[in-house]
């Protein structure tokens, strides 16, 4: 009778030791998932909170003369507002001189549930004007810029068109940047294309792109760029080279380290063949150790560790 009241007394003495551990464990969760907001900003003063901007505040800010970071400041603030009369006012800024103002100006539109994308509306109204030829150059650039922001698939086939065919340099290069914005190198390989561009700055334009968009496959593209006439160029496209670690340059790179007149270039060639790592550039590098210009001796120094 004693054992089996000893036996009772001790389970009941683990199970409330259990039932008190359990409580000691759930409330902490609990208290830390009550307070919220309040808790979180109780130590800042309720004016430093942001609030939701109003539709009032939004249009006033795109009349008169705003800067950019009070239009930026109200936009942000009031990305969950419908505001269907907000929306032309905010359409204008689209072609504001300052491209923060721009990039913000498309967030907003962008994130519009009616009244950016139906026919005839904003969207529809930056297409035509990135068509049309009689509209000034930097409006039509404006607009490529703009349908890379919309982050639309569908804005994909007008700004590769744009940035084969049009005319102005300037228009090739933002619709060029539009292609990077949605990350695509565009439906016929308009990025890697752009790379032969007749333009010093929308070849540059096209190689910083290829690094950036998710699948680029026109390495080749980017190799013939070693021989380029500019040795902007050059380097920019070395320098790509080193970023894919695209073993079929390595020849090219070795090629430049040791012979492109311009430094820049050849440093850019030593630190690529050091990124793709491939053994047969170590003879080139250890010879650039020797070279005329100290950046590039550094460069070799660092490649050699990887080789």
């Amino acid at each position: 009778m004693k054992n089996n009241m000893k036996s009772k007394l001790a389970a009941a003495l683990v199970l409330g030791l259990g039932l008190t551990a359990a409580q000691s464990q759930a409330e902490p969760t609990a208290q830390s998932t009550l307070p919220g907001r309040s808790t979180v900003y109780k130590n800042l003063s309720p004016s430093s909170l942001e609030d939701q901007s109003s539709p009032e505040q939004i249009i006033a800010v795109t009349r008169g003369s705003s800067g950019a970071s009070a239009i930026y400041g109200v936009l942000e603030q009031g990305e969950k507002v419908e505001c269907m009369q907000c929306i032309p006012h905010v359409a204008k800024l689209l072609i504001d001189k300052n491209p923060r103002t721009r990039e913000i100006s498309a967030w907003w539109l962008r994130r519009r549930v009616f009244g950016v994308f139906g026919p005839g509306e904003v969207y529809s109204q930056v297409v035509d004007r990135l068509q049309d030829s009689s509209q000034p150059a930097v409006q039509r650039a404006y607009a490529a810029e703009s349908l890379g922001e919309f982050l639309t698939q569908s804005s994909v086939k007008f700004v590769a068109k744009a940035a084969m065919e049009d005319p102005d340099a300037i228009v090739r290069v933002a619709s060029v940047k539009a292609l990077q914005r949605l990350n695509t190198q565009g439906p016929n390989g308009e990025v890697g294309a752009a790379m032969a561009d007749s333009d010093e700055e929308v070849r540059m334009t096209a190689l910083r792109a290829s690094t950036h968009i998710n699948v680029f496959t026109d390495v080749e593209m980017v190799v013939e760029r070693i021989d380029d006439e500019s040795a902007r160029v050059r380097t920019r496209a070395a320098e790509t080279l080193g970023a894919m670690r695209a073993t079929d340059a390595v020849v090219g790179l070795i090629a430049l380290a040791q012979s492109d007149s311009d430094a820049n270039v050849r440093k850019a060639a030593v630190a690529a063949l050091g990124n793709i790592g491939d053994q047969s550039a170590r003879p080139a590098v250890e010879a650039a150790l020797k070279d005329s210009d100290s950046l590039v001796r550094d460069a070799a120094r660092i490649a050699l560790r990887s080789l």
